[in-house]
């Protein structure tokens, strides 16, 4: 099979990778570029924990071919702090106690992240409706919007 060269940027590094046609984004960022922050859940789209940030939206890497984000920008949980200063999702996720396991962690935070981007001070409902693709097996539901409410505008306690 015949391999494509993209170019692309993830968390601020110019990259160039050659991908089959076929080849997962998921695969490449955890196993060509070794960011394993994204996790492989379910494979089918379902569960969420593979979402990392397309041009600022949040996006399936399991679902999504590697060959689409040419010219394009990828933000993974490795990338949303700025050096040793974690984001403002990352602490308000730690200070509430939103992270259990961890596993759907990474997915949580970016897709938070991208709803503050695109709404500010959202409702509790309208954060649970923007977040119901990803699943925490934990059940940690209440602290991860807990969380999420914190980091929104007119409600920061710290």
């Amino acid at each position: 099979m015949k391999k494509l060269e993209i170019e692309f940027t993830i968390n601020n590094q110019k990259r160039r990778l050659s991908v089959k046609p076929n080849d997962l984004l998921i695969n490449i960022i955890r196993n060509d570029l070794f960011l394993t922050g994204s996790k492989y859940g379910c494979g089918i789209g379902e569960c969420g924990a593979c979402t990392v940030l397309l041009n600022g939206e949040p996006v399936l890497s399991c679902l999504a071919l590697a060959a689409t984000v040419d010219g394009k920008e990828i933000t993974t949980i490795e990338g949303l702090a700025k050096g040793n200063e974690l984001h403002p999702m990352q602490i308000a996720f730690l200070k509430n106690a939103a992270v259990q396991c961890g596993f759907c962690t990474p997915s949580m935070i970016l897709t938070a992240t991208a709803l503050l981007k695109e709404n500010p001070n959202p409702t509790e409902d309208e954060i649970r409706d923007y977040m119901r693709g990803n699943i925490c097996r934990c059940t940690g539901y209440i602290q991860i919007v807990k969380a999420i409410e914190e980091c929104a505008s007119g409600r920061k306690t710290s």
